[in-house]
């Protein structure tokens, strides 16, 4: 009977830990944003490509400058405040290493890094790969026409939240958990 008890109390004991475990192992994975649907691969490239640019005062030393303020959706989401290097977007090449934007939600007067965008000029890239759309680890860019709220040439583009998770998936434009309110 005793015998009994031990294995059965221990089975509890061992059900109680494992279930525990799985809790925080699944609380964890919900928290990082390669999670998300898309190229974990991609998520995790740009992550560790821009760890040096958490603070915002290293991206702007890098050639980062805030380009149009914080941009807020019309009906949902933000993107946040695009910190563009001029001299990578007039380059036209794709680099998972290299954005061409760093984006940053203000929070209480300091910048927080959510995310990249990287940004190819249409014209140019369509006459150097064919007629071909940028595709970068599997995930297509974008297309902007001109005219456009930017006020610059067509372009091609590609979001990629890496270090704030999106709802709505890791490349989607719009976030619903960024926010234009602490500018």
């Amino acid at each position: 009977m005793k015998s009994n008890v031990f294995v059965t109390s221990r089975a509890c004991l061992l059900s109680v830990a494992v279930l525990a475990l799985s809790s925080f192992a699944l609380a964890q994975h919900e928290m990082q944003p390669d999670s998300m649907p898309g190229s974990p691969n991609l998520v995790q490239l740009v992550r560790a490509a821009t760890q040096q640019y958490l603070n915002v005062n290293a991206a702007t030393a890098a050639g980062y400058a805030p380009f149009l303020g914080c941009v807020t959706g019309q009906d949902h989401g933000a993107m946040g405040v695009h910190y563009v290097n001029g001299t990578l977007l007039n380059a036209g090449q794709i680099d998972a290493s290299q954005p061409q934007a760093l984006i940053y939600e203000p929070s209480n007067g300091a910048m927080r890094l959510v995310g990249v965008e990287f940004i190819v000029f249409a014209d140019p890239w369509l006459q150097n790969n064919n007629n071909n759309p940028p595709v970068l680890d599997g995930q297509v860019f974008q297309f902007v026409d001109s005219p456009n709220r930017f006020n610059i040439p067509a372009f091609f583009e590609l979001h990629v939240w890496a270090w704030r998770a999106n709802p709505q998936g890791a490349y989607v434009d719009w976030n619903n958990k960024v926010t234009c309110t602490g500018e």
